[in-house]
């Protein structure tokens, strides 16, 4: 009873575009030129996600007609069939198993300890280390499985490309989620903490992964806190010492209201189930898997 509840919580059209709409993906055309080195995409994904993630690399790939290089990182759940699919439908992504991010991260990190204590115990936290030890571009596309994208992002495809922006850049959050207290970070750090910083989805430069930064960072106050608010935190941390701004408003994270004319949404955990009952259907209605 527990199950049947569970599956059809947010009614039969969820269920339907969840569990039957959802994997028609997988019939969908290898995307085989992801070539382009001026940006990389890093995802981090595990078994129950991983479906969703094809979904929001494909929707990327076919609206914004960008071929830009991919990385996937495995958090050590996926199946070999879910990898040899992942690598069907991206063929020319490099697949990071855990055991190889592990021994090559613990290595990197051997002079930090506040940092590899962070990636032994935190389970997001190789969306910071990992994603910046196997980066190579200096431009990385931060993107996260629950998004879909529904026309070309115009704006964040101008900063990724355009060689005189050197900000970080990515979606407003509904509020600021982190586990430090911006007037801490001014007293001790001397900058200014930016408002509603989400690691989602945006621009990050590789030299604002800044290991020394890290390090530091990880010793504020009350840093090690909420488990999954840790990685959002360095990333903001990270961006407003390097200098960032948020993407504008109809990339935000937003609750209430539809998709509207944005060319994205990211479905975050208290709005997961519109991913399947708003977004695919809307994917459908625009006529995505025929394409």
């Amino acid at each position: 009873m527990l199950k049947f509840r569970q599956k059809y919580e947010h009614g039969l059209g969820t269920a339907y575009y969840r569990d039957t709409v959802r994997f028609r993906i997988l019939d969908t055309q290898p995307i085989a030129h992801t070539t382009d080195r001026a940006c990389e995409i890093h995802v981090f994904t595990c078994a129950k996600d991983w479906l969703n993630l094809v979904w929001t690399l494909k929707t990327f790939y076919h609206y914004s007609k960008r071929q830009y290089a991919l990385c996937i990182h495995d958090d050590g759940t996926l199946t070999e069939s879910d990898r040899a699919t992942l690598q069907h439908h991206f063929p020319n992504a490099r697949i990071i198993d855990r055991p190889s991010a592990d021994a090559r991260v613990f290595a990197e990190l051997a002079n930090y300890p506040c940092c590899l204590e962070f990636r032994k115990t935190n389970p997001l936290s190789p969306k910071v280390f990992d994603f910046a030890s196997y980066l190579e571009s200096d431009r990385m596309l931060l993107l996260d499985s629950d998004i879909l994208f529904f026309a070309e992002p115009i704006e964040l495809l101008k900063r990724i490309e355009d060689p005189n922006y050197h900000l970080n850049s990515v979606n407003g959050d509904t509020s600021s989620a982190y586990t430090v207290n911006a007037e801490t970070v001014r007293q001790q750090c001397g900058f200014e903490l930016i408002d509603r910083f989400n690691s989602g989805l945006g621009l990050i430069h590789k030299a604002s992964l800044n290991l020394d930064w890290i390090e530091e960072f990880l010793g504020l106050p009350d840093a090690i806190g909420h488990f999954w608010r840790i990685e959002q935190t360095l990333y903001a941390l990270c961006s407003s010492r390097f200098g960032t701004e948020l993407l504008p408003p109809e990339y935000s994270v937003h609750l209430e209201g539809g998709i509207d004319s944005a060319p994205c949404r990211h479905y975050v955990g208290k709005i997961r189930h519109l991913m399947y009952s708003e977004g695919i259907r809307t994917l459908l209605q625009q006529g995505f898997l025929k394409g």
